[in-house]
């Protein structure tokens, strides 16, 4: 969120960032939208009684200001169908693998278990199916022979912050913030 975050501020990527939401109150990504003068909003699934209701308030939020694209980074929940059908075709997801390879938790650890020699990440849509939607756009990154887990997520990481914003400038359709210059890369 930060990447593209920087990139917005910096005018490469023409967009408008409208809310930070988190399901966890000690999120870093609330106070940095905050500092930035963004929204940041704590919707905590454990305030509600079921996947749909705690659905119906990430909606809520997001139609309140007019969210035209759902990025998700750092959410680690499976998303349902009253998210899916509020924004069809509109959340993306980023993810630390070559998908549909290691789908899931612990992807660069599924990768050195299986003896890899290129790992990466995807930007790809959000769909029912756990890191199962049309792929956007994807980062290779090799696998070093002595690389750890730790080793292997730094390199993906810097990789995703290049590549989730280069895939939300290349989405067709979305309503930009036409104030912002475009992308001259």
């Amino acid at each position: 969120m930060a990447a593209v975050l920087e990139e917005i501020a910096a005018g490469r990527l023409a967009a408008e960032a409208r809310v930070v939401i988190s399901d966890n109150p000690e999120a870093p990504a609330l106070a940095l939208a905050a500092g930035r003068g963004l929204a940041a909003v704590v919707i905590e699934r454990k305030d509600f009684p079921g996947r749909h209701e705690f659905e119906e308030a990430l909606v809520r939020a997001l139609k309140e200001r007019e969210t035209d694209l759902v990025v998700l980074a750092g959410f680690m929940r499976l998303v349902g169908p009253t998210l899916l059908s509020a924004f069809p075709g509109r959340i993306i997801n980023i993810h630390p693998s070559l998908l549909p390879s290691f789908p899931g938790l612990e992807a660069q650890r599924q990768a050195l278990e299986h003896g890899v020699r290129i790992a990466g990440c995807t930007v790809h849509y959000v769909n029912e199916v756990m890191d199962g939607g049309r792929i956007i756009a994807q980062a290779a990154v090799p696998v070093e022979p002595d690389d750890t887990v730790e080793s292997l997520s730094a390199r993906i990481l810097a990789q995703e912050h290049r590549l989730l914003s280069r895939a939300i400038a290349a989405l067709p359709g979305l309503v930009q913030n036409p104030g912002a210059p475009q992308r001259k890369d």
